[in-house]
């Protein structure tokens, strides 16, 4: 009895052995085509073989998410029940991308999943102040690529240096990126919208502007009137006047501490200013003096400059005696500028040191001051530079200059 339970368990045995078993299942994903495949193979080279799936060179292919070996077989472990575990493999294809750099565009080819990974692929190294756009860690796609390489920069400010590297495009993201971001009337060399300079130079000024209120005086004018209260030759103020004041508004403007401009922004006048009046004098006085012993009367004292002249000591090229008035020239003529002699022609002036004379001729060189010169005749010529008195002897003329300029 015993011996024919043994021959049946080895019948049931070997009737299961001869069964055939069936090869686990590979499934193949392939951009959305999903292949099925039945069979022993576990090498993933002769999988894709089997599949009719070429690669290209930049593909992948992942197993369970995680990049495999082609020509390594894969380890296939078995179920609690004995059966072998399905296999999934996944090609991720390569993907063309553009890279935007300084020096141009570029293409590559690539299959990474981040465009970090892309990057180290091609091996395009980057400095940890590079920019990129997308950022390192976003998903691979069909989007340009932008690199903007950092650069070395040295910023001016306050009288300190400071060396920095970046990658911005402009000045401005540069300093605000670096911390000093412009303030107010704030500027920069080159200007905060340019783009980085070549030579790595950039200048940051500081500028501040203060407000100042100033005092600033308005000057009167003067009025001149006859008066016969008054001798000749003296004034006498009437009315002194006053000056008048504004207020100014002045900004200052300063560029690292220093003073560069000030700009007057507006005037309000507080005060206007007073007229002064001055009365001149027309009363005529006669009065006597004796000069050089000589009893003279006079109604006019004038201090004047006096020099000499005769008709070869002229200061001019050639020498010349005939007077204004059309007389040749001697001792006991005298010169006055033009606007006096046409007034005072013919006048006799008493000159302490030199005598009687009458007013002959033009003093062309006699401005700026009162000045006479007086007349000689080459023979007793004699060289004058010195103050003295003029009298105007009467009688007293009836067009008299009451106001000598």
């Amino acid at each position: 009895m015993k011996l024919n339970r043994g021959l049946a368990l080895v019948f049931i045995f070997s009737l299961f052995a001869c069964q055939p078993t069936t090869p686990p299942a590979v499934t193949i994903i392939d951009n959305g085509n999903l292949i099925t495949l039945q069979t022993d193979e576990r090498v993933p080279s002769a999988l894709l073989n089997q599949a009719g799936i070429t690669l290209n060179p930049k593909d992948r292919v992942l197993l369970n998410g995680l990049p495999i070996a082609l020509d390594q077989p894969i380890t296939n472990p078995s179920t609690s029940s004995g059966q072998r575990s399905p296999i999934t493999l996944q090609i991720r294809r390569a993907v063309n991308l553009t890279l935007i750099t300084p020096e141009g565009q570029k293409q590559i080819q690539s299959s990474a999943f981040t465009v970090g990974e892309a990057l180290a692929e091609a091996l395009y190294w980057l400095r940890a102040s590079d920019k990129i756009d997308p950022t390192l860690n976003t998903p691979i796609s069909n989007s340009p690529i932008s690199i903007f390489p950092s650069h070395d920069l040295t910023i001016t400010m306050d009288g300190k240096t400071l060396q920095i590297q970046s990658s911005s495009r402009t000045v401005g993201e540069a300093l605000a990126e670096a911390g000093i971001p412009l303030l107010g009337l704030d500027y920069s060399h080159p200007a905060e919208k340019e783009a980085l300079p070549s030579d790595g130079q950039i200048k940051v000024v500081r500028v501040s502007e203060s407000v100042i209120l100033a005092q600033k005086s308005i000057p009167f004018e003067s009025e001149l009137i006859a008066s016969a209260e008054v001798p000749l030759d003296q004034t006498q103020i009437l009315d002194p006047g006053e000056k008048g004041l504004t207020v100014q508004r002045i900004r200052i403007r300063y560029e690292d501490g220093k003073e560069i401009s000030r700009v007057t922004e507006n005037e309000t006048v507080v005060r206007l200013p007073e007229k002064r009046v001055l009365a001149y004098g027309t009363k005529i006085e006669i009065k006597t003096a004796t000069v050089d012993g000589v009893t003279i009367e006079y109604w006019r004292a004038v201090q004047m400059y006096a020099t000499a002249y005769s008709p070869c000591n002229s200061g001019v090229a050639n020498c010349g005696s005939t007077t204004a008035s059309g007389k040749t020239l001697k001792r006991g003529m005298v010169g006055l500028r033009l606007s006096w002699y046409l007034s005072m022609q013919g006048q006799p002036l008493y000159i302490p040191g030199y005598g009687r004379a009458t007013v002959e001729d033009v003093c062309g060189g006699c401005m700026g001051k009162p000045w006479i010169d007086l007349g000689y005749s080459d023979a007793d010529y004699v060289g004058w530079s010195s103050w003295v008195t003029v009298y105007f002897l009467t009688p007293v003329p009836s067009n008299i200059l009451y106001t000598l300029e």
